[in-house]
């Protein structure tokens, strides 16, 4: 009989329980939740609760709460979540320092616990913190992915379908670059039943949209005093399950380009395939004049982010 896959939790906070339940939900093998000493509790509680979930579902999955790095090892994909979460007034960039430290020490239990696991990255400020990453693990590129596009694009779907008053599942959005206020959502890849969404709402309401779009996160803050979990958390199992389950579904992910569309030694949203082997390929897609300059403005944003994060 095949061992079930094993996912580790990097965090036990709300985006770390809502991975744990959908990864539960989902039988996409069994669950460690991991959180420092002090929140151990947490760990263990949420495992627990979840567990209990499974057993009135009928899902196979044995959960895990711990402190312990020992506890991961042998994991198949590993997603981090460590990190203070924004409040209100904070940019992404501000939580760079705090979290930046964080990350590090996560990054080195990782490399040495799950050397084989594929690292899903959520952390904010989410470009520097996976680059930080793979520059600590040594990983390979295929191996270490940020959770961005798949979130942004999901935003745009959602305000889209809503402005269009169609259904969501009829919305096809892509939504590429850094995770913060310079993103790009494509329009030319933007469409409600195969149909261009420039042909069915106007310029006014995409520009809105697209500004909605960038200010995603912090729309979210403001209403709850904290950050999003539920999308989020959502956005990383879609990668994980692409991964575990070898579906090679393309997905707006955070990665690290060694050339594609001209950047190099940068983590930036591109579409990608993801399948058994990780990261199996970067999509590149032919951009409009105007797409390809937002898009050189984010990369600048994302690297000035970076070396800035180089310098602490």
């Amino acid at each position: 009989m095949p061992q079930r896959k094993k996912i580790a939790l990097i965090g036990a906070g709300n985006i770390g329980g809502e991975l744990a339940m959908l990864a539960a939900r989902k039988e996409l093998g069994d669950i460690v939740l991991l959180d420092i000493p002090e929140k151990e509790g947490v760990a263990k509680g949420k495992a627990l609760d979840i567990a209990q979930t499974c057993a009135l579902d009928g899902l196979d999955a044995k959960l895990t709460g711990t402190s312990s790095y020992a506890d991961i090892k042998g994991a198949d994909v590993v997603i981090v979540t460590a990190g203070v979460p924004r409040k209100p007034g904070m940019s992404r960039d501000d939580l760079l320092s705090i979290n930046l430290k964080i990350i590090r020490g996560v990054a080195a239990q990782i490399k040495d616990n799950a050397p084989n696991a594929l690292v899903i990255v959520i952390s904010n400020p989410l470009d520097a913190m996976v680059y930080e990453m793979k520059k600590v693990t040594g990983f390979p590129r295929k191996r270490v992915l940020g959770m961005a596009g798949a979130l942004d694009s999901a935003r745009f779907q959602c305000f889209i379908a809503e402005a269009a008053n169609c259904s969501v599942k009829d919305v096809s959005a892509m939504v590429l670059g850094g995770h913060g206020d310079t993103m790009v959502p494509c329009l030319t890849y933007t469409t409600i039943k195969s149909v261009p969404v420039t042909q069915l709402l106007s310029k006014d309401a995409l520009d809105a949209m697209i500004k909605r779009t960038r200010g995603g996160g912090g729309e979210i803050v403001q209403l709850m005093g904290t950050s999003a979990f539920y999308a989020p958390a959502a956005g990383a199992i879609s990668m994980a399950e692409s991964y575990l389950k070898a579906q090679r579904r393309t997905i707006a992910c955070a990665a690290f380009l060694e050339g594609e569309y001209g950047y190099k030694d940068l983590y930036i949203g591109v579409p990608i395939v993801i399948g058994a082997d990780g990261m199996e390929k970067v999509v590149e897609i032919q951009l409009s004049a105007e797409e390809k300059a937002m898009l050189e403005a984010s990369a600048a944003a994302v690297r000035e982010l970076i070396e800035a994060a180089a310098k602490l």
